[in-house]
């Protein structure tokens, strides 16, 4: 597995280290082992969505403490942008956003550690995603951020998104 620091303090992209023949190849997605020695979390949650369309954007959201959830995720069929903002009050990177193209072909995974808030805008028609979290999902700890928050002004592909209705209503971000 190959670990690569964002700008965001604490993001990962974290790649695949192929070993490849005839057959194809094989690879670690994740190990136990590698992230555990990153002093990374360990994971008690696996979720999987599927955007239908193109131009869907779910999230931001995060889960306040104590029960903040990290994410390793990895786009599994067709393509999303990910986003990862930084609304750590406290760090150097405060309202600073990272975003990367994860696709099936690229193989990319991103990790997102517990206190930032997470989206991602489906590329493709009938993007999936999986997804482990370090901390299994908590409705009354749920928090988001409009995905079109002028406090983070994110560069998002697709202008013209698709959105819930209770990801559009997210209050400004007051940070």
């Amino acid at each position: 597995m190959i670990f690569t620091q964002t700008r965001v303090p604490e993001v990962l992209v974290v790649e695949l280290e192929k070993r490849e023949d005839a057959r194809g190849y094989f690879a670690r997605a994740w190990c136990e082992t590698e992230f555990s020695a990153r002093r990374l979390p360990r994971f008690v949650q696996t979720n999987m969505s599927l955007c239908r369309r193109k131009g869907t954007v779910r999230g931001l959201h995060y889960q306040i403490a104590p029960h903040g959830e990290a994410k390793y995720l990895r786009c599994v069929r067709g393509a999303v942008f990910d986003v990862v903002a930084d609304i750590r009050r406290d760090s150097p990177t405060f309202r600073q956003w990272f975003g990367i193209e994860l696709t099936a072909d690229n193989r990319k995974a991103i990790y997102v550690p517990a206190g930032l808030a997470h989206a991602y805008q489906a590329l493709t028609d009938d993007a999936e995603v999986t997804y482990s979290a370090s901390a299994c999902y908590n409705l009354d700890a749920e928090r988001g951020i409009r995905w079109n928050d002028p406090a983070f002004d994110i560069e998002w592909p697709i202008r013209e998104a698709i959105v819930s209705e209770k990801d559009s209503k997210w209050p400004d971000f007051m940070g």
